[in-house]
């Protein structure tokens, strides 16, 4: 077997794919159950949380510790009924929403943290939080989201000049204290296809350079009343346009904001991306979102550098799958399933991956995140589709493993990766050489601090190659 070995980094795709898992509507999946549902990793994983360490009740979730209050609506609760954020002031770093950031970091892929917060903390817990975040290589924060809306608790209490305030003190606060940390900004943008001006601009303005990266969430459809009511035909909880006006209003207010900024572009995101079943039934959801990624496809000046599909597993129809009702563990996978990771499997959302040179053994990679890897690509020479394709490891390392267009997890203690999958949906029809590719997260989740740029990047030492075997034929041929 031909093996040449050589080191390859892994970049930006052209426009990344994230995804939420977890909110008010679902329950956090393992990112290994994830990984084997779409057959690769996501730029990042949103998280959604909320932070209201002054009020009566938290860090209980609101809708737990509120549960006889009379709510008709799913924000009418005294604070945000996300997962309760259990760090920052006096905070507990290991537990769950931890536990979560190191799932998706050690499976190859940065974190989002949605965070709505009490605009009237100090900045004592913000300090808090950005110690809590400096382990974690490159976070993507988002404070205060659709910040221009008036559904969230932090609206409820705070004039819209007051949140737009507080994002800008609390960005410059998070960032000085945890310079890995980028600040997203996400407000309401061009809501109207004959608007200049984004929504809520004169209070707003002032967040476009504060933020290191803008956003806004364009949802194609969407039921907001659910779960308290069901979306009719004339109904008032619910709401239908196009994916080419959403591309549009986005787009535009990609151009606005760049405008605020003094004609300078910075990132820009669609961080909560979908069309709810709920308004347009299984199949033309699919419809929608095919449309809005074949625009996304077809651009020829690239302007959208991610796009989040929110979510992973939702108990209403805005997920990838349903929840089941009678298991909260079990998901019901909907046709959206398959378009979307059709989506993510091609170009322009797959990370870019080149070759740097020759390697030898001990090689030493460098995990800066999704957008900035070193790791190693060894190439195998496959006689036709095999029967057999598998790896013995003999070391303890943590390694995403990429081959024929699918990847793979290796736990710290996994010593077997059957690689047999990744021919499922694409069989070799032919002899094919093929590139089995290897990057190092850090196991953890979390980077050594105590290294020089610790900050933004995670190191492992690879000794040496697992045992490849390769086979074209059963073991015992057919008796039939």
């Amino acid at each position: 077997m031909n093996q040449q070995l050589y080191r390859i980094h892994m970049g930006a795709a052209v426009c990344g794919a994230d995804l939420t898992d977890g909110s008010e509507r679902g329950e956090y999946v393992s990112q290994d159950y994830i990984l084997r549902k779409l057959g690769r990793p996501h730029r990042s994983v949103n998280l959604m949380y909320c932070y209201y360490p002054l009020d009566e009740g938290f860090p209980v979730r609101a809708s737990l510790a509120h549960a006889g209050a009379d709510v008709s609506f799913q924000w009418d609760y005294p604070y945000d009924d996300y997962f309760p954020y259990t760090g920052g002031l006096n905070g507990d770093r290991n537990s769950e929403v931890f536990r979560q950031m190191q799932d998706i970091r050690s499976h190859g892929q940065d974190l989002t943290l949605t965070l709505t917060v009490d605009p009237h903390v100090t900045d004592e817990h913000l300090i808090a939080i950005a110690e809590d975040l400096k382990p974690y290589g490159r976070v993507l924060l988002r404070l205060n989201h659709e910040a221009t809306g008036n559904w969230f608790s932090f609206n409820k209490r705070c004039t819209y000049q007051e949140v737009a305030d507080f994002f800008v003190r609390a960005s410059e606060v998070i960032r000085a204290h945890a310079p890995n940390v980028q600040t997203i900004i996400c407000i309401g943008g061009i809501e109207d296809l004959n608007a200049t001006e984004i929504v809520k601009e004169k209070e707003f303005a002032q967040t476009i350079p504060a933020a290191d990266i803008w956003s806004v969430d364009k949802y194609m459809a969407l039921h907001w009343g659910w779960p308290y009511d069901v979306a009719e035909k004339g109904g008032n909880s619910h709401s239908r346009g196009s994916y080419v006006e959403t591309y549009e209003m986005t787009h535009r207010s990609f151009l606005r904001f760049t405008e605020l900024n003094g004609g300078v572009k910075k990132p820009m995101v669609m961080s909560e991306f979908n069309a709810d079943g709920d308004v347009t039934g299984p199949y033309e959801q699919c419809d929608m979102v095919d449309g809005f990624f074949r625009l996304v496809k077809a651009e020829k000046e690239p302007w959208l550098t991610a796009i989040n599909f929110y979510q992973f597993r939702d108990r209403g129809r805005l997920g990838l799958e349903i929840e089941d009702p009678n298991h909260p563990g079990v998901g019901i996978e909907q046709p959206i399933m398959k378009r979307y990771k059709k989506w993510i499997h091609e170009e322009p959302f797959l990370p870019k991956i080149t070759p740097c040179g020759e390697a030898t053994l001990p090689a030493t990679l460098r995990w800066g995140g999704a957008e900035d890897a070193e790791g190693l690509a060894l190439k195998l020479h496959f006689e036709g589709n095999p029967h057999f394709c598998e790896l013995q490891f003999e070391d303890d390392g943590n390694y995403m493993l990429e081959l024929n267009g699918m990847w793979f997890y290796k736990a710290p203690n996994t010593k077997f990766v059957d690689l047999m999958s990744a021919f499922f949906e694409k069989p070799l029809t032919d002899a094919a050489d093929l590139e089995l590719r290897i990057f190092a997260p850090p196991a953890s989740g979390k980077n050594d601090l105590e290294l020089p740029d610790g900050l933004q990047n995670a190191y492992a030492v690879i000794e040496k190659l697992p045992t490849i075997r390769i086979a074209y034929a059963p073991v015992e041929p057919s008796r039939d």
